[in-house]
């Protein structure tokens, strides 16, 4: 049986930041001498971001670090606490989620008592009841629609669920699956000057990705079907678990991030997922197109040498993270989303990286 992707929606939040005011705030919140500000600097101009999307407008979320303006912060627990994060989280994930959904919903002209299923995926905040019970409530979607939550898995949390939805749809034909990414990662941006979480500021934003999946239409004509999903694939890297990780803390979440991030992608990547594909009867030169998580451009490069590919193959990957940053789980619907938009042909491979060091992919027929 087929499983196809019915619709794509995205949202992003309102308050838009440019990639050069956003160094300049980090040079005011974050820096404490020169050096410091010529790394941000470098940061900031190599990260591929070009704006960036938030629920707080900046002026908002930086009046949490130090209390005199212009004064940096010089301690680590210079910022709003995780509880106080976590109450932003439970604002504003909701509406940015509700946006997405409801577009995919529109798109695929599935009604909303139609929905059996609803899978939600996020990493950067906890709430209960969660985004997906109020999706429930603000959709008019049916009480005893069955929700299931992939959490703080990162990046490739999208490809997790959807998985989940692959298989709920397997097992029920009738089933129609809305599947929702929402990531609020400005939350969880830095006050003070940390190497390591410094590039998170440079690189993530807000945002949130929707998907209507089920069974496929077997009447439809092939050329006028939308893409199905073929496979999914898992690859935890070896001996890897320190190159990302992501932790609570009292002052927000933390990730760390190797720089020895994009070597580790281009020594593993390839061998795994030339087998991969080779059991799904595929070659790289067969997939028409790709939708990489840009977690940055170094992981985007990475990829395409582990895999032999040009620059235009990722090019909608490098024009996401100029155009939204790094928005976490939900990038890859966004890239997925211009794919469909841009008349892109399959087989596509959808492809992410998260703590582990996992890649997840999919596979798009």
């Amino acid at each position: 049986m087929d499983v196809e992707i019915l619709a794509v929606g995205t949202a992003a939040p309102r308050h838009e930041l440019t990639q050069a005011d956003a160094l300049a705030l980090a040079h005011r919140i974050c820096c404490t001498d020169r050096r410091q500000e010529r790394l941000a600097t470098a940061l900031y101009q190599h990260s591929g971001v070009r704006t960036r999307y938030s629920v707080l407008p900046h002026t908002e979320a930086y009046r949490w670090g130090p209390e005199e303006d212009g004064q940096a912060c010089v301690e680590p627990n210079c910022g709003a606490t995780t509880e106080e994060r976590m109450a932003y989280y439970e604002e504003h994930a909701l509406p940015l989620a509700h946006r997405a959904a409801e577009a995919a919903l529109h798109r695929s002209e599935v009604s909303a008592k139609e929905i059996t299923h609803i899978v939600t995926a996020s990493c950067t905040g906890f709430t209960a009841p969660g985004v997906d019970a109020g999706l429930i409530h603000q959709l008019e979607l049916r009480p005893t629609t069955q929700r299931v939550h992939v959490g703080y898995m990162g990046c490739h949390g999208a490809i997790n669920a959807l998985r989940v939805s692959h298989g709920l749809a397997h097992a029920d034909t009738r089933a129609r699956i809305l599947v929702c990414a929402v990531e609020l990662c400005s939350l969880h941006y830095t006050f003070h000057w940390n190497t390591e979480r410094m590039l998170g500021n440079a690189l993530f934003a807000d945002g949130a990705g929707a998907l209507v999946v089920g069974a496929a239409d077997s009447t439809a004509s092939r050329s006028t079907r939308p893409w199905r999903i073929g496979a999914t694939g898992s690859y935890l890297f070896p001996g890897t678990a320190d190159a990302m990780t992501w932790s609570v803390g009292n002052h927000g979440f933390a990730m760390t991030i190797s720089t020895q991030l994009p070597h580790l992608i281009e020594q593993h990547l390839g061998d795994w997922l030339h087998t991969w594909l080779a059991v799904q009867g595929l070659s790289v030169g067969d997939v028409n197109s790709w939708a990489i998580h840009p977690g940055g451009p170094r992981i985007v490069e990475a990829a395409e040498a582990a895999m032999g590919l040009l620059p235009e193959q990722t090019a909608v990957s490098r024009e996401i993270l100029q155009q939204f940053g790094n928005m976490s789980s939900a990038t890859v619907l966004f890239i997925l989303d211009s794919l469909l938009r841009s008349g892109a042909r399959p087989p596509c491979v959808m492809l992410g990286f998260g703590p582990g060091l996992v890649a997840e992919a999919a596979l798009l027929l």
